[in-house]
């Protein structure tokens, strides 16, 4: 099909000078164009959105509908992602004179070697509009030098010193919206349609392209691995993949709505998100990863699907021929595999609202963000007023080649009452549900026992906050 407003060229802002590029592949980084560019103050740290060297602001929306600088990695963002986009580098932000982040800095002494200096600074300078420069503005930032006691005093300091400026008042006139493009380039094609119809005629024609949401995984594919996409669909741009709907059942979230955006705005609702979502990877990672993204890597040490595992989430799906749900947890068949059909895209999640008594989710890494898993894990438990469980989810990543529930413990638990000694006959059962792998994160004797001990730790928690 033909999308409507389609223009050969990829067109967005770098601190305010309109860029017009033809000829590059679309999955050329952003981090690679700034360098290439000659815009170097932007450094590559890692390549795979671990380290914050890289971070740039974009314009972007909001939860709140506004727009708003969002701190983002440029390592891990596709140039035809930002079509249209604003970016403001660490170059840019200046103005004639320093900007009040870099002034902190600088006063504080806030700079060591200097490398990780830029990304920290345009961490801060995108929380400096939203008025929370805090520690976890900078959550993804890594100073090798072990410098964070002055940079801290550089943020606080801020917080006291924010006022209107060119930045805010250029905000004020910034759009997020989103338009139709159709774009080749380095014999690839890239597609970003802004109505799901269109997605699905496309899908449908290209039956082995290749979709992108936030892209935060797939990033890693073209900068790490150099994976080639000959054919990209892009979802940003639909926006009936775009939102958060309430009915007193459940809760509805749009495939492409960005892990930040449900943290403000389902927060308190599901402990077990709420927990998770705050050591999902960082806020940079936050700001573009998706849900339906995550799900549908189907990556058996992703964040969230053990806890939406734990709460009997559903994944709605469509193409030319309609729409059809699917339990999650049938919809995992094996590694990197998912039930999706050829021509069907995610089109939202589905999570019951229940009143069940304790659920809450755990994560367990090599540092406390900004990490990839050894063992994810999530629980709902119910009981009644014998104090006997009447209802069990427990969910884990990293054990085994999916996301993965063990139903046999879960159905075991069933009647039991809820006590340190049914935990404790539990624990063996739930060691030798799963055979995970030994790998550089940890060995499986170690993942198995996590396995255990982490529901021990839960019902622990569980009874001292109850």
């Amino acid at each position: 099909m033909t999308i409507t407003n389609a223009q050969n060229r990829l067109t967005f802002k770098i601190n305010g000078e309109t860029v017009r590029l033809k000829d590059v592949s679309p999955t050329m980084t952003l981090l690679q164009y700034l360098q290439q560019s000659g815009r170097t103050g932007t450094k590559e740290g890692c390549g795979d959105g671990d380290c914050g060297a890289c971070t740039v602001a974009i314009v972007g929306q909001g939860s709140d509908g506004k727009p708003h600088y969002q701190a983002m990695n440029s390592c891990l963002i596709p140039l035809g992602a930002i079509a249209d986009r604003e970016i403001m580098t660490v170059e840019g932000i200046a103005n004639g004179k320093l900007h009040p982040v870099q002034a902190a800095m600088v006063q504080t002494g806030g700079s060591q070697c200097g490398y990780c200096t830029p990304g920290f600074i345009m961490s801060m300078f995108a929380a400096y509009y939203d008025g929370n420069v805090d520690d976890l503005a900078v959550e993804g930032n890594l100073c090798r030098c072990t410098g964070y006691l002055p940079i801290r005093r550089a943020a606080q300091q801020v917080t006291e010193a924010r006022s209107l400026d060119s930045f805010s008042e250029k905000l004020e006139h910034s759009s997020t919206e989103v338009t139709t493009l159709t774009y080749t380039g380095n014999d690839q094609e890239f597609y970003r349609p802004t109505q799901l119809s269109e997605v699905l005629e496309l899908l449908t024609e290209h039956p082995t392209a290749t979709l992108i949401a936030g892209g935060t995984d797939l990033g890693l594919e073209m900068s790490h691995h150099r994976q080639s996409f000959p054919i990209l669909i892009s979802l940003e741009g639909v926006k009936e993949l775009q939102f958060i709907r309430q009915t007193p059942e459940q809760i509805e979230i749009g495939a492409i709505v960005p892990l930040t955006h449900i943290q403000e705005q389902l927060r308190g609702m599901f402990p077990s998100l709420d927990e998770m979502l705050h050591w999902f990877a960082a806020r940079q990672v936050r700001n573009r990863a998706t849900i339906g993204g995550n799900i549908g890597t189907a990556s058996p040490i992703g964040d969230l699907p053990p806890v939406l595992l734990s709460l009997d989430a559903e994944v709605k799906l469509a193409s030319v021929n309609g729409e059809r749900t699917v339990p999650l947890a049938n919809f995992f068949k094996g590694y990197r595999q998912t039930d999706l059909q050829s021509g069907e895209v995610i089109v939202s999640v589905l999570i019951p609202k229940n009143s069940k008594r304790f659920s809450q989710s755990y994560k367990v890494g090599k540092r406390g963000t900004d990490d990839i898993s050894i063992v994810a894990a999530a629980y709902t438990i119910d009981i009644d007023s014998n104090q006997e469980i009447t209802y069990a989810r427990l969910a884990y990543g990293g054990v085994a080649a999916t996301p993965v529930r063990a139903i046999a413990v879960e159905e075991w638990l069933i009647g039991k009452p809820w006590t340190i000694e049914t935990i404790q006959q539990a624990k063996p059962l739930l060691r030798d549900t799963f055979t995970p792998l030994t790998d550089l994160r940890g060995s499986a004797n170690y993942r198995k026992q996590l396995v255990a001990n982490l529901f021990e730790k839960f019902f622990v928690e569980m009874t001292e906050t109850h």
